[in-house]
């Protein structure tokens, strides 16, 4: 497929999806009075709630969002050469989530609160750094993908184990705030928050498109990489350091959100038939941001005026997608 066309076809759906997005929901907003708010003219406060309060960030912050998640998850595969990684899969979220248990809990329960202002989103940092060192420094002595893939799980699951303990001692109170945070939401991020993340993401991209042709010769081997003159162990560092604060970003702003960083990549080579990483990470953030533009308005199709939490939407959309991509490609690493 013409390459160009595909970038053309995703900025023009990512921007008819963001207007869905914004026009989705248990209030109809008159589209007289959003017209009114582009010619700017005066809007009354319900409006300017709903609309440019609360749903124009919410769309903003999933594509913002969705692009960071599908980076950080095609950076992960190209690090370990691994199909299945992504900040979900391989614990990166779970740290993350770790360390805003640890501060929302874990300090209740010896009586103090430190869930105030950034700390949540320093400690979801932390924790998703914490995680993909780990995994990186298991990668120099575990070769084989399938092997490190497993031990990601791992730690994965060693860390959910934790958070159970924390959540064992701490109060009802801030139990419930850390499970209604692990559901997913895209609606509590403000204009702040939103440009940290676009700072972040916009050099992470910009990183990235630079050194693509470093990530290309790091995907095919390490060998082969340093033949070329490229300083392998100052790749893998700036994806760790690139990785861990997109997931952790995301994670802290938005809770975790499944499957995304995995199943984008994969879409975007098999739309594209290339590993080329200077269009590979151009696709992989459009097709990322419009895959969870479209979650959070599936998200919003119950009448009742509640919405579902976005993870499981992500999780509804990527389960099959894996499945569909197992299934079709006996071998998975044909997808490299």
């Amino acid at each position: 497929m013409n390459k160009v066309f595909v970038l053309i076809f995703l900025c023009i759906s990512m921007l008819i999806l963001a207007v869905l997005d914004v026009f989705s929901g248990s209030v109809s907003i008159p589209l007289s009075e959003f017209r009114l708010w582009l010619s700017g003219g005066e809007i009354s406060d319900v409006f300017n709630f709903i609309v440019v309060q609360s749903r124009i960030p919410k769309a903003l912050t999933a594509i913002l969002c969705g692009a960071a998640l599908s980076l950080a998850g095609l950076l992960m595969q190209t690090l370990f050469r691994n199909p299945l990684a992504g900040p979900y899969l391989l614990g990166i979220s779970s740290g993350a989530g770790l360390g805003v248990a640890i501060l929302v809990m874990g300090a209740g329960v010896i009586g103090v609160s430190l869930a105030t202002g950034y700390a949540v989103n320093v400690a979801s940092i932390v924790g998703a750094l914490v995680m993909m060192l780990i995994l990186l420094a298991v990668s120099f002595k575990l070769k084989d993908v399938m092997t490190l893939l497993i031990f990601g799980v791992m730690m994965g699951s060693i860390a959910t184990a934790i958070i159970g303990l924390i959540q064992f001692f701490t109060s009802d109170f801030q139990l419930k705030s850390f499970i209604i945070w692990t559901l997913g939401s895209l609606s509590a991020v403000s204009f702040g928050e939103l440009l940290i993340l676009f700072i972040a993401l916009l050099g992470s991209a910009g990183y990235a498109l630079y050194h693509y042709k470093g990530l290309n010769a790091v995907l095919i081997s390490e060998d082969f990489a340093k033949m070329l003159g490229i300083k392998v162990l100052h790749v893998r560092i700036s994806i760790v350091i690139i990785t861990g604060l997109l997931a952790g970003l995301t994670t802290s702003f938005c809770g975790p959100i499944g499957f995304v960083g995995i199943i984008i990549p994969h879409l975007s080579r098999l739309l594209l038939k290339s590993n080329d990483h200077l269009i590979l990470i151009p696709v992989c953030l459009l097709l990322g941001a419009n895959v969870l533009l479209l979650s959070d308005i599936l998200a919003h199709i119950p009448s009742n005026g509640t919405s579902l939490p976005i993870n499981s939407i992500t999780s509804i959309i990527g389960v099959p997608i894996i499945l569909w991509i197992l299934f079709g490609k006996k071998n998975l690493s044909q997808s490299f």
